[in-house]
């Protein structure tokens, strides 16, 4: 026979000052490892959700990232003519040489200055981003030392404001416009003329990369296969949805922090529970044995225990969840270990990472619970009547 959930309810209730102090120390485990496991869903979301499944985007090999990669006019030349590749409604080659440097801009916050991701491009890789779009101002004209900027950009950098000027390179550049990057990893760049940018910073030689567009998903797939098979360039392609799903491996750094730091909480928090159902089976010893002399076995004392202390750790855990659920859109930025510079994104709390972290203060609550519950349903019946 089982013991009615209603009993340990009303256990709680009697010991709200035990119950609170233990779902709150849950709550705050729970908080932290949703705030870890939103952040690397918000850094994941931002690659993941970069890209274009028709583009192939073509690096030197053995190069991770843009920054690290180059290529000669001549092969970028090459690659425009390859078979596959796509053509717009005027007839041009649907291909996109560009040059990806690091320039340092100064916070608003004042807290110092950062790494940002400057991108050199014809209005023709504007183009093969047709997620992204302007918000405000225009696009830099041809041979003119103008930029734009992301709305994340501009809200978090200093002098970054349509009409304002920054300085980097050999001189100062304009802002005259702000796009809006729908969330993915270009809400961390700044945009501008690549023949103008190659001038400045000395980059005549050639390109970062090349971004070929093809006519649909199996026709890059193949496209990416001639680019490997070309002896002529001898580069390295990949669809350009594969290159930014790589670039999560920046957020390792988190995830191994996160976990630490959630484990040692929550041995913290199993043993605050574990004290607090220690304390109820010391409270509770003639009650214990009244159910067993009702005939309650000792199985369904350890059973309703364990409940009990589940329970428990999932008052907390919806209390973690409740706190957390306001910081869920939030920006905020991290350093990417791949390409050097930072990467702006929001914070997640997606249903994954909820039930994620329910089921995470669930495992504190049986960890906890489950020697305080063997101990109960052990209690010599006629001892604990004369406690």
């Amino acid at each position: 026979m089982a013991i009615p959930i209603s009993y340990n309810f009303r256990n709680m209730r009697q010991r709200k000052a035990a119950t609170l102090m233990t779902a709150l120390g849950i709550a705050l485990t729970v908080t932290t490892a949703i705030f870890i496991m939103s952040l690397l869903a918000g850094l994941d979301a931002a690659f993941r959700t970069s890209g274009d499944p028709q583009n192939v985007l073509v690096m030197r090999k053995g190069s991770a990232a843009e920054l690290s990669s180059g290529i000669p006019h001549s092969a970028a030349a090459v690659l425009k003519t390859l078979p596959g590749v796509a053509r717009d409604a005027q007839g041009q080659q649907m291909a996109s040489g560009e040059l990806v440097v690091i320039v340092i801009l100064p916070r608003n916050d004042g807290t110092g200055d950062t790494n940002v991701t400057m991108r050199g491009m014809t209005p023709m890789g504007r183009e093969l981003r047709p997620k992204i779009h302007l918000v405000s101002g225009r696009w830099p004209a041809d041979g003119q030392r103008e930029i734009v900027v992301s709305t994340s950009i501009t809200k978090r950098f200093f002098n970054a404001a349509v009409g304002d000027d920054i300085r980097f390179g050999k001189n100062a550049w304009k802002v005259v416009g702000i796009f809006d990057a729908a969330g993915t990893a270009h809400d961390s760049e700044v945009w501008a003329d690549v023949h103008q940018m190659a001038t400045e910073f000395n980059r005549e030689f050639g390109v970062s990369s090349v971004l070929l567009h093809a006519y649909d998903q199996p026709s890059a797939e193949a496209l990416v296969q001639t680019v490997l098979a070309d002896q002529r360039t001898k580069l390295d392609g990949q669809l350009e949805t594969e290159y930014y799903a790589s670039q999560t491996k920046s957020g390792g750094f988190i995830r191994v922090v996160g976990i630490i730091v959630a484990i040692v909480m929550a041995i913290g928090s199993s043993f605050a529970a574990m004290n607090t159902m220690y304390a109820a089976v010391a409270y509770r010893m003639r009650e214990i044995a009244t159910l067993r002399v009702l005939g309650f076995s000792r199985a369904s004392i350890l059973l309703s225990f364990v409940i009990e202390s589940l329970m428990l750790a999932l008052l907390g855990g919806i209390v973690g969840v409740v706190l957390m659920l306001p910081f869920d859109g939030m920006s905020t930025a991290t350093s990417n270990s791949v390409t050097f510079s930072e990467v702006a994104f929001s914070l997640r709390v997606t249903p994954g990472v909820i039930a994620t972290a329910l089921f995470f203060s669930a495992m504190m609550g049986l960890i906890g619970g489950l020697l305080p519950a063997w101990h109960a349903a052990r209690q010599n019946i006629l001892t604990a009547l004369r406690g």
